[in-house]
């Protein structure tokens, strides 16, 4: 008889990318693709004047870790008709609000979903604002939908590993 499955550990199988939300201010927006949820240590490199005493000459610089610096993330999805009312546009609404030096900032959190719509794996960004807004490209000859991609920085990343079905990772 031909194993269906149902006696796997749900923990067998990685997660699947494709079911994420977007949240800040207390509204959720659908995109279409989320990248730059990275964060990387700069390196700080350091050569001494003069040679150690106890190893002999050394000739090349120490590395070590100096701030960390997290990457820009990039939200990317579909132009809507209704994208032209007002209520709709939150995103374009908090990127007008730039003045100079002054945005409100706000927590971000980025969320993968379980097969229930349980959030699995949290990212959260600290003090977020938009920084870039770019429109859709127009093609005469295209075949696509119409897609415009948003910019956030932010001050920091934390990921929120949560416990999926029993097993903490």
């Amino acid at each position: 008889m031909a194993d269906n499955g149902s006696s796997q550990a749900t923990s067998a199988w990685p997660l699947a990318k494709f079911c994420f939300e977007v949240k800040w201010d207390l509204a959720v927006m659908l995109f279409q693709e989320v990248s730059g949820l990275d964060v990387e240590a700069q390196i700080i490199e350091y050569r001494a004047g003069a040679p150690s005493q106890d190893n002999g000459p050394v000739f090349s610089a120490t590395r070590m870790p100096g701030l960390k610096k997290p990457g820009n993330i990039t939200l990317k999805r579909g132009v809507y008709k209704s994208d032209n009312k007002q209520s709709d546009n939150k995103f374009r609404d908090w990127f007008s609000q730039i003045k100079m030096n002054t945005i409100k900032r706000l927590p971000v959190t980025i969320s993968l979903l379980d097969e229930t719509g349980a959030a699995t794996m949290v990212w959260t960004l600290t003090n977020a604002w938009p920084s870039k807004i770019t429109g859709t490209d127009l093609k005469s000859d295209g075949n696509e939908v119409a897609i415009e991609t948003i910019e956030i920085v932010h001050e920091g990343i934390s990921i929120d590993n949560r416990n999926v079905h029993g097993i903490s990772r």
